[in-house]
């Protein structure tokens, strides 16, 4: 019985590696859909003003409440910007601590000259930015959140300045994302079938993989030159709403 506890112990302390690294994947799945879905919605101003407002005001509950509720936005935000923290933290146990973890992983990167591994060594480095540049939107959302529309959206884009960051993190975050789902899918297995063709399985993952990520990249420039084009001809109207046509005939709040 001196042996049960010491045992037991043990083994559940070997258990937490395995569940960080559930939980790191599990927050990384809902970050990378949640990265798809939030471009899909940001790039409806390709569609026209009146449909990148009615997509926002969705989200504040106007078609419910009658108002933008701006407590749901900034809930939202909270909420992705806990996932984003917490994914973080657990990837930092991954990351090289020391130089001399480092040179033994860029050896080992040299020797083997795989393409998964330089993908990590670029996710690891995407990552890192984004801890930063992520940090930054995330926190302008969660404190501003009425300034989100077509006029809104463009003046921070432009008169604001947050273009170059903007366009910096769309790199980094459809990078960072794309392969981090990618590995997901190998790691555990989604698409394997009966795995009698792994190397087949791999390839097809890493072409759909730089597929979706040259497709949302394509997409998020086209939005960013949007979103700039209306922030240079709404410059002299900095801080007015947009109203869409049918609320008001001129378009811009009084």
């Amino acid at each position: 019985m001196t042996t049960t506890a010491p045992v037991s112990v043990a083994r559940r302390l070997r258990r937490w590696p395995a569940r960080l690294d559930f939980l790191q994947s599990a927050t990384g799945l809902a970050l990378g859909l949640f990265m798809w879905v939030h471009m899909i919605f940001v790039a409806t101003i390709l569609l026209g003003k009146d449909a990148m407002w009615t997509v926002a005001r969705m989200f504040e509950g106007y078609f419910i409440f009658g108002r933008p509720v701006y407590g749901l936005v900034s809930a939202l935000v909270a909420t992705v910007a806990t996932l984003f923290v917490v994914h973080a933290a657990l990837a930092l146990r991954k990351f090289p601590t020391n130089y001399r973890q480092y040179r033994t992983y860029r050896d080992h990167s040299k020797e083997m000259r795989h393409e998964d591994t330089t993908l990590w060594y670029w996710q690891v480095v995407t990552g890192f930015a984004l801890f930063f540049m992520a940090s930054v939107h995330l926190y302008i959302m969660l404190t501003r959140p009425d300034r989100i529309g077509p006029f809104e959206s463009a003046d921070r884009v432009w008169t604001d300045l947050m273009w170059p960051l903007y366009l910096v993190m769309l790199f980094a975050v459809e990078f960072h994302g794309g392969v981090g789902l990618y590995r997901l899918a190998l790691k555990w297995g989604w698409f394997e079938g009966d795995g009698s063709d792994a190397a087949g399985t791999r390839r097809k993952l890493r072409f759909f993989k730089w597929a979706l990520t040259g497709f949302f990249l394509v997409l998020g420039l086209l939005t960013l030159a949007a979103y700039m084009k209306i922030g240079i001809e709404h410059a002299p109207f900095y801080g007015q709403h947009y109203v869409p046509s049918a609320i008001g005939a001129t378009g811009v709040a009084p």
